[in-house]
């Protein structure tokens, strides 16, 4: 089974420093249809203007990804961090026990364009811990998360696995099984794709389960979806 859920029919908000889209109910948008799904709970794209951006406020009991798409994001957090997250980059936070952070676009004239993610932990009032990787880009699956930090992975405290998936469309039917009681939300960040017989745009995100495996197919070159595997 599927749920296809189309870019168009996100939450959106246009604050003029910051344009944001919400797949899940967040801040002032509300949707009891769309809570999160399995253990995400946030997926957030932004694009934010040039030298504005978050101020410093906490979290606690999430973990926090950023994968940033284009510009630079400007880190500092409570754990003692001092960072910038380039393009291509992704940043994974343990709130766990508490945490603050704030975060801007520190460049003069380039607007900041990222996905920002929250995943529920399985285990509570973690030690706050921070990484920041860039990962090789290579066509085809590549583990960007799981639990033990397995293939040079980043490490998450949930029993789920993200993979960053870059299809050409000379690369024909793709596929991925899906183990038994499993849930799959696929999230597109670039081009076209057809899944399970939809063809999803940019932005658009599809929920599985159920199902023994996934089918993808890239419709343009260079099509990029984020690929969750979720409990």
């Amino acid at each position: 089974m599927h749920h296809h859920r189309p870019a168009t029919a996100r939450g959106h908000a246009n604050h003029g420093w910051l344009d944001t889209f919400h797949s899940f109910s967040f801040a002032d948008y509300y949707d009891p249809n769309y809570m999160g799904f399995s253990a995400l709970r946030v997926i957030n794209e932004d694009r934010i203007e040039a030298g504005a951006g978050f101020p410093t406020h906490p979290h606690r009991e999430m973990e926090i990804l950023t994968y940033v798409l284009s510009g630079a994001v400007a880190h500092r957090d409570s754990m003692g961090n001092v960072t910038e997250v380039p393009a291509g980059e992704f940043q994974i936070m343990s709130a766990g026990t508490g945490i603050t952070h704030s975060e801007f676009n520190p460049r003069p004239n380039e607007p900041l364009h990222l996905y920002q993610i929250w995943i529920q932990p399985s285990q509570p009032a973690v030690k706050p811990r921070y990484d920041q990787r860039r990962f090789t880009e290579i066509a085809g699956r590549q583990l960007i998360l799981s639990p033990h930090g397995e293939e040079g992975s980043m490490t998450i405290y949930q029993d789920m696995r993200l993979w960053r998936w870059t299809l050409d469309v000379d690369a024909g039917e793709q596929r991925y099984p899906i183990a038994e009681g499993r849930r799959i939300w696929l999230q597109v960040v670039r081009g076209n794709v057809e899944v399970q017989g939809l063809l999803l745009h940019a932005g658009d995100g599809l929920a599985v389960w159920d199902d023994a495996q996934l089918t993808l197919s890239a419709i343009v070159p260079n099509t990029e979806c984020l690929l969750f595997d979720l409990p």
